[in-house]
């Protein structure tokens, strides 16, 4: 085994050793535990007898264990760990880069492909890696793929060939050679041992770290859900959506009393699993790490008092990036009652019909583009907003691209005709799910925030300095602030 420890983000050892004994579910991702003797790697929350500590290497994700030669655990599943939140390496170009890997840039394209998208050299970008994940990115995106063929194995009746297909393997020898050499068996085998469980269907298990307010988030969405699109009741989520061409559902619930959502998904084809699972994960905001938010917040009395007041305060993310950016605009000045009664006039006069024919999806950038908005209700200044926004995003003068840095997204954004720098963060919150991203414009912030006064823009800015890099959720503790 190579064990030469690497310079990445984690916990310090002694937290790690101190988490592994208790099992602390709130650590759960954000180390891997490797056992020489037996040349496995587990959560530290793994059920197994606790191994002795000279036996233990620590890594800081499970690529970088499996690069060193350590098998995942069968007992304690690594792949249902909460992922490694890629805002954590302090990079925003690491960040970038990983979730171009999440959403599989690496299962179609070269590594130089993900260098030229983030705008750095093929050479750069592996040391960048190997310092702050401990992994090469082929490594970090093979050791992906293998564990979410390894969840689907686990927990859906899908045929072999398909969880292939959706894992991103190009072939079914490679995904049998691959599985082989990571677990000793074929996926086949391992599936028979757990056939007994019953597991049927698509419904998936999605881990997050402790604690998590499961309740708002519902209420958020339920607060600006579209009639025809979304349905949240006091358990669930529910919305249908368009990928690779076909129209789907999604339901996502409480997984029991385990610190993890249940997602189920229709739709035809497997393939689109993995951005399935990618895009509820930002969505509900399940790879945050509520230890390293508040301990950083906690240092401003206010912030402190309402992180005990609410301590799993989560940031709600979007499906989609310019459903978001419309909604933000027909947001400006108005309540969310009346944006949401907005956006779906928008959705009946120009979305889609969903498979079922009852359901609906979100009308795209191009049915925007020249659409006479203002026959809705929607005011002209907006109107043409929203119109010059959408012939923006057809013609890829602003997207949302996930490697793209704040600064970059704001500056792209700001630069288009009825876009301000509320807009532009809110969109950048809820879109890309940026930790950092801070609306500091708006009205309701600087008066809690002010907490008797109300704060200018400049004055809620010097004071969220100290915040960063978790400004986004502070943003939301204190739109809480007055519950």
């Amino acid at each position: 085994m190579n064990d030469v420890a690497q310079p990445v983000p984690m916990p310090d050892p002694k937290v790690c050793e101190k988490a592994r004994l208790s099992r602390d579910a709130r650590f759960d991702g954000l180390f891997f535990t490797a056992v020489r003797s037996t040349g496995i790697y587990c959560r530290p929350v793994c059920p197994a007898p606790t191994p002795r500590a000279r036996n233990v290497r620590y890594y800081p994700t499970a690529a970088a264990a499996a690069a060193a030669g350590y098998r995942p655990c069968l007992r304690c599943r690594p792949e249902l760990a909460p992922g490694a939140w890629a805002w954590r390496s302090g990079s925003e170009l690491v960040a970038g880069a990983l979730r171009l890997v999440e959403e599989g840039l690496l299962d179609r394209a070269p590594v130089a492909t993900l260098a030229a998208r983030t705008g750095t050299s093929e050479r750069h970008l592996r040391r960048l890696f190997a310092e702050h994940l401990g992994a090469s990115p082929v490594q970090v995106a093979g050791t992906r793929r293998l564990l979410f063929a390894r969840k689907l194995l686990d927990e859906t009746a899908l045929p072999v060939t398909q969880i292939a297909l959706a894992a991103g393997y190009g072939s079914l020898r490679r995904f049998n050679a691959a599985f082989r050499d990571s677990f000793g068996a074929n996926p086949r085998c391992l599936r028979r041992r757990r056939t007994a469980n019953g597991a049927k269907g698509i419904g998936l298990r999605l881990g997050f770290r402790p604690p998590y307010d499961f309740a708002s988030m519902l209420r958020f969405f339920s607060a600006r859900a579209l009639a025809h699109i979304e349905h949240v009741d006091a358990q669930s989520y529910e919305r249908s959506f368009v990928l690779q061409g076909e129209s789907g559902r999604l339901r996502v619930s409480a997984y029991g009393d385990e610190s993890a959502l249940r997602l189920e998904v229709q739709h035809p084809r497997a393939d689109v699993l993995s951005q399935v699972v990618l895009r509820v994960r930002r969505m509900f905001d399940l790879d945050a790490d509520p230890q390293a938010i508040a301990n950083t917040l906690s240092a401003t009395p206010r912030l402190g008092r309402l992180l005990r007041r609410y301590p799993g305060i989560r940031v709600p993310g979007a499906w989609d990036g310019f459903e978001i950016a419309v909604r933000a605009v027909l947001g400006q000045q108005v309540s969310v009652a009346a944006a949401r009664t907005l956006a779906g006039r928008v959705v009946e006069r120009w979305g889609s019909c969903a498979a079922d024919g009852q359901a609906r999806v979100f009308p795209q950038a191009c049915d925007l583009v020249q659409a006479p908005l203002e026959e809705v209700g929607v005011m002209a200044q907006r109107a043409r907003t929203i119109r010059g926004m959408a012939r923006a995003v057809s013609e890829g003068e602003v997207d949302f691209r996930i490697e793209r840095g704040l600064q970059a997204f704001v500056a792209a954004w700001t630069a288009l005709p009825g876009i301000g720098a509320w807009t532009a963060h809110y969109i950048a919150m809820r879109a890309l799910g940026h930790p950092d991203a801070f609306p500091a414009a708006d009205l309701v912030l600087r008066r809690r925030a002010g907490d008797g006064e109300t704060l200018s823009t400049r004055e809620m800015q010097t004071m969220a300095q100290a915040w960063q890099p978790w400004r986004a959720y502070a943003t939301l503790l204190l739109w809480r602030a007055e519950e």
